[in-house]
């Protein structure tokens, strides 16, 4: 069942539940008090002449002539009756009821006047019951309900007479249907009325849920991630719009980086595996070659080996680092970090002089983060350096010590970044101009150590460049909160 569906069901039902709780209550209401109205005009003509007969042995009310109805059009029909239940006197507008035993509702009182009308609880009704003495009752006369009141007229212990009050019905039964297909026709109108209104409320509510789906099954059919659905007002449905439209953002920006990585690396892995495919059929074709083309072929296929081997380890590192694995928020002193990275570019480039600065001299300089990636960040930073810097150059190092953070600068002698290429340096397999071509990298490398510095909320950019060299710093937070204001001000140096 569709969600617009279930939401006009649902509130159909309630609503429908509501209105006829409601309804029924206004409506049983109206038809007791109308039914309770004549059970109250009899109790009083009734006690009226109970009173008179207990006077003076009679009473002028069953002489009055009430042929016609009272103010409140209710007619009222009086009998008395002699002890043995004879009947002794009828007011002059009795139509000629049959006679029945007055004392039958004294012993078998009729449930409430309305329950034939409304079957409504008894509790609803009021009983003027007090010691088997006094009772209501139902008279069927030709199709008609006649409502009747007997009282026993007792003077101490012996029975002196009885009193019947008695009224038609027939205007209250009507009243009473009437009411009830009013009440019925009224309650489905509006009822199916709901359900129309609903419907079409619901429908208005899930549009941007409808084009929401639709979007998504456009893009899951045509792989077209450029789509976008239009912003309705800015409530949850419209913030959820915002939110798929920015989603669809990202996939499209991230299969776009995607189709690049592997249009990339697979020229990358395709250079490498042309020249061990010519050299092995150069081997195939010429087996009795001289040894000295066989060694230069050999040590050919030997470096183009270890860069595919670094190629393929630098994209598993890649992909590792792009896992959304929490880091460990210890403190590391970069103090330590730094030098011991500094000893291992000294051990892998002795034909440059890598120094170390550090200020202030006494601070651990402790940044939260892990220890093995920063020293991985830094060292990706100092092998870019040396591959850069002419040798028997310096590459400088400079740690600087700030109350909230920490700043680390790379600097090297070579002959700096074309502007062109510096929004690109980050990106994976750049080629950058002759003047900074990789010299036996992957280029891969600037790539990881970007990852590495934003998973450790870190900034990492181009602090300065020209033909003096390059400096690239990274803004490490005490605290471990980012660094990205400091990117946005100094990226474009």
């Amino acid at each position: 069942m569709k969600l617009r569906l279930r939401l006009t069901v649902a509130y159909g039902l309630l609503f429908t539940g509501v209105l006829s709780v409601l309804s029924f209550a206004g409506y049983a209401a109206l038809i007791r008090e109308q039914f309770v109205t004549l059970d109250r005009v009899l109790v009083t003509t009734a006690r009226l002449v109970e009173s008179g007969i207990l006077r003076s042995g009679r009473s002028y009310a069953l002489d009055a002539d009430t042929a016609r109805p009272s103010r409140d059009g209710i007619v009222i029909v009086l009998r008395s009756y002699a002890p043995d239940g004879t009947l002794a006197q009828r007011s002059p507008n009795d139509p000629g009821l049959p006679v029945t035993a007055p004392w039958a509702p004294l012993r078998t009182p009729a449930p409430p006047a309305f329950w034939d009308a409304v079957p409504l609880p008894d509790w609803l009704a009021r009983r003027d019951v007090v010691d088997g003495r006094r009772a209501f009752g139902t008279l069927g006369v030709s199709g008609q309900r006649w409502r009747r009141y007997v009282v026993q007229i007792r003077r101490e212990t012996r029975t002196v007479g009885y009193v019947e009050a008695l009224t038609p019905l027939a205007r209250a039964d009507d009243t009473a249907q009437a009411a009830t297909r009013l009440l019925l026709t009224v309650l489905a109108g509006t009822v199916i009325g709901v359900l129309g209104i609903t419907w079409v409320v619901a429908g208005a509510v899930l549009r941007p849920v409808t084009a929401l789906t639709r979007a998504a099954r456009a893009v899951a059919g045509s792989r077209d991630l450029t789509q976008r659905v239009q912003p309705g007002p800015p409530d949850e449905l419209g913030q959820l719009t915002v939110t798929f439209n920015e989603m669809l953002g990202r996939l499209q920006r991230a299969w776009a980086s995607q189709q690049r990585f592997v249009e990339d690396a697979s020229h990358e892995l395709r250079a490498p595996m042309t020249v061990l495919r010519g050299n092995l059929d150069l081997l195939r074709r010429y087996p009795h070659m001289d040894p000295a083309e066989r060694d230069e072929v050999m040590a050919d296929m030997d470096r183009e080996t270890g860069r595919l081997s670094r190629l393929v380890e630098d994209l598993l590192l890649l992909a590792q680092r792009e896992q959304d694995v929490p880091l460990p928020q210890q403190g590391v002193s970069l103090r330590e970090v730094v030098r011991t990275a500094v000893q291992d570019a000294q051990k892998l480039s002795p034909a440059h002089d890598v120094t170390l600065r550090l200020h202030p001299a006494g601070d651990p300089l402790t940044v939260p983060g892990h220890r093995d990636q920063l020293q991985q960040l830094l060292l990706i930073l100092l092998d870019n350096a040396v591959k850069y810097s002419p040798p028997g150059t310096r590459v400088i190092v400079r740690v600087e010590g700030q109350p909230e953070s920490v700043l680390v600068d790379v600097e090297d002698q070579g002959s700096g970044i074309d502007a062109a290429d510096l929004p690109h340096i980050f990106h994976r397999f750049y080629r950058a101009d002759p003047a900074r071509q990789r010299q036996g990298g992957t280029g891969l490398g600037l790539a990881i150590a970007q990852l590495i510095a934003s998973r450790h909320g870190t900034a990492l950019f181009v602090a300065r460049t020209g033909p003096g060299g390059t400096v690239f710093r990274v803004t490490f937070s005490r605290s471990g909160g980012s660094s990205s204001a400091a990117a946005e001000t100094h990226g474009g140096a």
